[in-house]
């Protein structure tokens, strides 16, 4: 591992490339905040899908990414007179050592536990001087509606506003099911989709208390399902045989086989 002078070095370097690229190189200089944004996105997924996937040679690359990126907003805002990378710099550690007063307070010597932190952590947050005047206020409109409903159920964790025992949002996520299916019965259509929304919500709060991250099973259900369709097209294929000529049940005997194979 690097020293603590080395890291700051490997820093430093970054500032002099983004320099150097924002005033010599045509394509960077003509760069804005709004025309980085969608590629920024991209490199969150890209980290976000090399963490699912364990691959730390990934996450190494995608962090650098992501960290071009933001010395990149850095830079723009610097050239405008708004700030510079030392300002945001400065507010995050502001913020942490605000957030985490067992830490950097005086606490007459006693340690939370991490529950106790977690579970007071938006009330810590309300507290700020320049905070979100609401808890939810926080939360990105464009954020991913699976990933928005997951961040307001933690916030709402952190004011105390949930579950009691994890087995206890079983029958909020039978209530909304059964909502479901009378929804659709009636073929109400705003009405389903009310209800299908008010299901995935229950549904992510379930797999949230039971310590799973909704996400990453989403994920890995998608990647499931992606092997066992191409399993289902490559079978089909070899045989000549045109996917959409095969009954139902004949893709499903398919369907099996690529399961039984550990697809």
């Amino acid at each position: 591992m690097h020293t603590r002078e080395e890291k700051m070095e490997a820093f430093g370097r970054l500032l002099d490339i983004m320099d150097a690229l924002r005033e010599r190189c045509p394509w960077n200089a003509e760069q804005t905040m709004e025309s980085i944004r969608p590629l920024t996105e991209e490199e969150v997924y890209e980290l976000s899908d090399a963490i699912l996937k364990k691959d730390s040679g990934a996450v190494c690359k995608e962090i650098g990414d992501l960290l071009y990126h933001l010395v990149f907003y850095a830079r723009i805002a610097q050239e405008g007179g708004a700030f510079d990378i030392a300002d945001s710099l400065g507010k995050i550690c502001d913020k942490m050592t605000f957030r985490h007063p067992h830490v950097f307070g005086d606490t007459g010597g006693r340690v939370p536990s991490a529950k106790e932190i977690a579970d007071t952590w938006e009330l810590v947050k309300a507290k700020e001087k320049d905070g979100n005047k609401t808890v939810m206020a926080g939360i990105p409109d464009a954020m991913p509606a699976l990933l928005k409903a997951l961040s307001m159920q933690e916030k709402a964790r952190g004011c105390g506003f949930d579950w009691e025992k994890p087995e206890d949002v079983w029958d909020k996520v039978r209530e909304e099911l059964d909502e479901v299916q009378e929804a659709c019965a009636r073929k109400d259509p705003i009405h389903m989709e009310e209800e299908f929304g008010d299901l995935m919500f229950a549904v992510i709060n379930a797999s949230r208390l039971y310590g799973t991250d909704p996400e990453a099973a989403l994920s890995k259900a998608c990647a499931k399902f992606r092997r066992r369709f191409g399993y289902l097209e490559e079978q089909t294929l070899k045989k000549g045989i045109d996917l959409r000529s095969l009954t139902l049940a004949q893709m499903d005997a398919i369907w099996d086989e690529g399961k039984a194979k550990g697809l």
